[in-house]
């Protein structure tokens, strides 16, 4: 499938190496304001070759809006944008053309489809993340005006781990590193494996901020199960979170439980969501990505024709995926708030007599 959510529902499409990548985004309401420059600042988020912990590839990822939009306000109708690519070197992969890469989706796709696109993966390359923050960063327009956040930032860079968890020093650091104390070292381990032709994972961790009780569709359409969903379909994650997540198999129950008082939980162990359903307490993720499976290293597979062989790649990678990989979780958690939000709205009678009523 290539669509998400359902009051909020986004499709995108495009491959790696084609002539666009883009977004439908179905279920804004009319008169939010499109905010053209928020949502260009988050694709610049995302957007490859900033740094050099980043792929060299160069992409200004300007987005266009196409339709859905009157005079600067959402129209209620399905919103559409598009980001040209500009930058591709197709030429960079014919030494792959009929090799498979380890640890990318090459050999899956080809035996399920029977289709070999060669140039950066195509449609599982995580070029097309870029739509998935364009479509988020409308999401996010939503939630400001219900002042829910969402943020995120790097918590652990190949096994060294934060500290501290400090969302706005992520904001100024080039790798949304959380803890400003392991930053260089962090920067140093990217650099270390670069340089090495090789490449290192890394975890996200994702704040959400002022969202209300009750958010969450038991018992199948479970807040911290789409969550879970839409982290797991982000490329090169490998495992999710919520709240204390692993860390509670090893605990007591009254180690793990959140005593509650009358002004609120003493802990967060949930993560914010007990029974799938939001409690009105931050929700907390952190999402585990591999390392980058495009390292530049000899390495042992098959041709499309189960021929062994060693190969290199060639081309231009990110060491750590997880960096630009972020910005991504932070899309696609605001556009599975704002979709409960709105699935919401119809829970109980007094919500809906309170909408048809005023």
């Amino acid at each position: 499938m290539n669509s998400f959510g359902q009051k909020l529902r986004f499709s995108t499409f495009g491959e790696s190496h084609g002539t666009a990548i883009g977004c439908l985004v179905d279920g804004v309401p009319a008169g939010l304001e499109l905010d053209e420059a928020f949502i260009q600042s988050e694709l610049d988020r995302r957007k490859p070759g900033k740094s050099e912990f980043e792929t060299a590839r160069k992409e200004e990822d300007k987005v266009e809006i196409l339709s859905g939009v009157f005079e600067g306000k959402s129209t209620g109708t399905p919103i559409a944008m598009i980001i040209y690519n500009t930058n591709q070197k197709s030429k960079d992969y014919s030494n792959i053309k009929d090799i498979f890469r380890p640890g990318h989706a090459d050999f899956t796709y080809y035996h399920k489809y029977g289709i070999r696109d060669y140039r950066g993966g195509g449609r599982s390359s995580a070029r097309e993340t870029a739509a998935r923050v364009a479509a988020g960063a409308i999401a996010k327009l939503m939630l400001n005006k219900l002042d829910i956040s969402v943020q995120s930032g790097i918590s652990e860079v190949a096994g060294l781990k934060s500290d501290t968890y400090d969302y706005e020093a992520a904001k100024k650091s080039i790798i949304y590193a959380l803890d400003p104390s392991k930053e260089e070292e962090q920067k140093a381990l990217i650099l270390e494996a670069k340089n090495s032709h090789d490449s290192v994972g890394g975890v996200s961790r994702v704040l959400i901020k002022g969202a209300p009780v009750g958010l969450g569709q038991p018992l199948y359409y479970k807040l911290d199960a789409v969550l879970a969903d839409a982290m797991m379909g982000i490329n090169a994650v490998k495992a999710v979170e919520i709240g204390d997540g692993i860390l509670s198999a090893s605990l007591l129950g009254s180690q793990n439980n959140d005593e509650i008082r009358s002004n609120g939980f003493e802990s967060n162990h949930s993560g914010g969501i007990l029974g799938g359903i939001s409690n009105g307490d931050d929700i907390v993720l952190n999402v585990y990505f591999k390392p980058t499976p495009s390292i530049f290293k000899e390495q042992h597979t098959v041709t499309t024709k189960n021929e062994e062989v060693d190969f290199s790649l060639k081309g231009r990678h990110d060491p750590c995926v997880a960096v630009r990989g972020t910005v991504v979780c932070e899309a696609m958690a605001a556009l599975v708030i704002a979709d409960m939000m709105l699935l919401n709205m119809g829970s109980s009678m007094e919500g809906f007599q309170r909408y048809y009523k005023q």
